[in-house]
């Protein structure tokens, strides 16, 4: 099977990449390389660096492709509240073409990178597929936008996908070329940051306060390959007009004190912390209910959070 990665060359998208070329995928990677790395496209792979908004660099790249694995896309929370007509623009526009060019071209079968971010924040813990949907920012409500033009593109065309829905991504793949990581410019991530911490800059734990077990919140955590090999299982599974939403997750959560915990283990010393207020609009506990994936996917994850604090630390040389 031939498979077009739309985002093939950023952190998650690379990942993919790698594992799914290695079980036997032809692959095609598209990326413009805003916040991808093209020096992480394998040698002999085909590569098109372009926009989603180019429809010309759509139809080369789609060209002889049987399905399409989407990463593409802006994806920082903070970004999308400043800039939320490039947020619209690049992951609704963009994926409109992605959807109109793949009509073109008879290619039913797409698996697309969706976000728990298009819950916002439910009032019931865990979060299942079927809670409202009612983002709390731009870059979740572009998220939803997508979820629900595919929908339609399903029921209208016959369009056979599947939308996969989670929090935070960590953790980072061995290669026989070194290694594929978190390299975001600038990097919102907890775990590297939590890495790179110093005596002069402290990691903050935005409130101690919160009720939960150890008084910081809580929130979900996939490994980068878990993740992936979630995709391939959606991929093996589409049914023609059939759109399926999986939520992906760690099942249980993990407080910012355990995630500062394991990297401690980790590196074998304290990181450097300090106590911060409470952000406004941060809820104490995100986590999302996975039972449709271990049902539908067969799939629920194998790497907890000390593996994905051990491979993110290796990664960094």
């Amino acid at each position: 099977m031939h498979l077009l990665i739309t985002g093939g060359a950023g952190y998650i998208g690379s990942a993919a990449v790698e594992i799914m070329r290695e079980q036997g995928y032809e692959i095609t990677i598209f990326d413009d390389c805003s916040t991808g790395h093209a020096d992480t496209v394998p040698i002999g792979l085909r590569f098109i660096e372009g926009s989603l908004l180019d429809r010309g660099a759509l139809v080369r790249a789609l060209n002889g492709v049987d399905a399409v694995i989407h990463f593409a896309g802006k994806s920082l929370v903070g970004e999308s509240v400043e800039k939320p007509q490039l947020y619209k623009s690049v992951n609704v526009g963009g994926t409109t073409n992605l959807l109109d060019e793949m009509r073109k071209q008879n290619i039913k079968k797409i698996v697309f990178s969706s976000s728990a971010a298009t819950y916002g924040e439910p009032a019931d813990m865990p979060i299942l597929e079927s809670a409202q949907t009612n983002p709390t920012n731009p870059y979740g409500a572009t998220k939803l936008i997508v979820d629900q033009m595919i929908s339609m593109e399903a029921k209208v065309h016959g369009l056979a996908a599947a939308s996969l829905r989670y929090f935070n991504v960590a953790g980072a793949l061995e290669t026989k070329n070194g290694w594929l990581r978190e390299r975001h410019n600038p990097e919102t991530h907890l775990i590297p940051n939590v890495l790179r911490a110093t005596i002069n800059n402290p990691v903050k734990i935005f409130g101690t306060d919160w009720p939960t077990p150890d008084g910081t919140c809580i929130r979900d955590y996939v490994h980068v390959v878990d993740l992936i090999d979630a995709h391939i299982s959606a991929l093996k599974t589409l049914k023609d007009g059939v759109h399926e939403i999986y939520n992906l997750g760690s099942e249980d959560g993990y407080s910012v004190r355990e995630v500062i915990a394991a990297a401690n283990a980790a590196v074998g010393k304290e990181i450097p912390t300090i106590d911060a207020p409470r952000r406004l609009g941060d809820p104490a506990v995100l986590i999302a209910d996975i039972s449709k994936a271990r049902r539908g996917l067969n799939w629920s994850p194998t790497r907890d959070i000390n593996t994905m604090v051990t491979d993110a630390l290796a990664s960094f040389g």
